[in-house]
């Protein structure tokens, strides 16, 4: 089983990457590409998962796009890393749950890098910072084709949150490594990509 790895330094629409990864997940389906693994950066976009509600876009105002991702309302900006999967869980085990724990464990070993002590929550999903939330998690199968994926705070600016009750958490604070260590990580996807693909490769 071959996953392909795509790195893009310059900023990728969200219309763009998915119509990119929806043709990925075809791909996938009949055998003619390999699984991927995608680090990008998307300008600032509110989306809405397919569970989302509308009271949670707090300023009218603001633009969302609706995806088919699960999950609620998350906003994608410059200094947020996205790290979108194609993954074949029918050459693996048919197991969401572990799934979406190798991208836990994933997110958590990247962020000890860092000596940022991460956790994840059984009643709220994504990887927590004490009470603050670093990174999402949202996911969609078809065909036991898992794709959509995480996003993780680097150094993106938080107030747009503000905008929104991300993930539907209503008082809930947002956090990134910046905010975090006081610092910016840099040339870190490689290391980053390294420690999914091991823990992807384990299920």
């Amino acid at each position: 089983m071959s996953i392909e790895t795509k790195f893009s330094n310059k900023r990728i629409s969200y219309k763009k990457a998915m119509d990119f990864l929806n043709k990925r997940v075809e791909e996938v389906k009949n055998g003619k590409k390999n699984e991927l693994i995608w680090v990008l950066e998307h300008p600032k976009t509110y989306t809405a998962g397919i569970s989302f509600n509308q009271k949670d876009i707090l300023d009218k105002k603001i633009k969302f796009i609706k995806t088919n991702r699960g999950g609620k309302v998350t906003l994608h900006n410059p200094g947020q890393k996205i790290i979108y999967f194609t993954i074949n869980l029918n050459e693996r085990k048919k197991d969401i749950r572990k799934f979406i724990n190798s991208i836990e464990d994933s997110i958590i070993d990247f962020l000890k890098l860092y000596k940022i002590n991460a956790r994840k929550d059984q009643k709220n999903i994504g990887i927590w910072v004490k009470n603050k939330k670093i990174a999402a998690i949202g996911l969609r199968v078809s065909r036991w084709i898992a794709y959509h994926g995480c996003s993780i705070n680097i150094n993106n600016n938080l107030k747009d949150y503000y905008k929104i009750v991300p993930c539907g958490l209503k008082n809930k604070n947002m956090t990134s490594i910046k905010s975090e260590k006081g610092h910016i990580p840099k040339n870190f996807e490689k290391k980053l990509v390294k420690i999914f693909l091991r823990n992807i490769n384990k299920i």
